[in-house]
């Protein structure tokens, strides 16, 4: 293995400083990001390290095994739910699920403090899930 291969879910306040600290390691290939508002700031960071992003993270969890882990920074389960289901369905015994709450133990470490994070309620219907129901 040269790299870990990582794809980031939510690039807001929780996601960014991670993603951050991801893009600045050399035995980390962040494969893509996906952040339902293309102008937050992680989303503004990968592309101006030349990485893929989208407005779907179903898209990142249909990469399937050439991801090695999806990171979910929402904070909302029903993504975490969706990802789960997905890789199950699809046989994906290798990528692997990092909630949000590892993200934050982890850069907490780095930063030696407590990191905060804040999320509202959004609905994370993708544009996919939405062009599928009809809607």
């Amino acid at each position: 293995m040269d790299s870990i291969r990582v794809g980031m879910i939510g690039a807001g306040e929780t996601g960014t400083p991670f993603l951050r600290q991801l893009l600045g390691a050399d035995f980390v290939e962040v494969v893509g990001v996906a952040d339902l508002d293309a102008d937050a700031p992680g989303m503004t960071l990968a592309r101006a390290h030349g990485r893929p992003t989208t407005q779907d993270f179903m898209e990142l969890a249909d990469m399937g095994e050439p991801v090695d882990i999806l990171i979910d920074a929402t904070g909302v389960p029903e993504v975490r739910d969706r990802l789960r289901s997905t890789l199950q369905e699809s046989g994906n015994r290798h990528t692997i699920i990092m909630h949000e709450m590892i993200a934050v133990l982890m850069m907490s470490l780095s930063q030696g403090r407590l990191v905060a994070t804040k999320h509202g309620a959004v609905d994370y219907e993708t544009p996919s899930a939405v062009a599928g129901s009809g809607a």
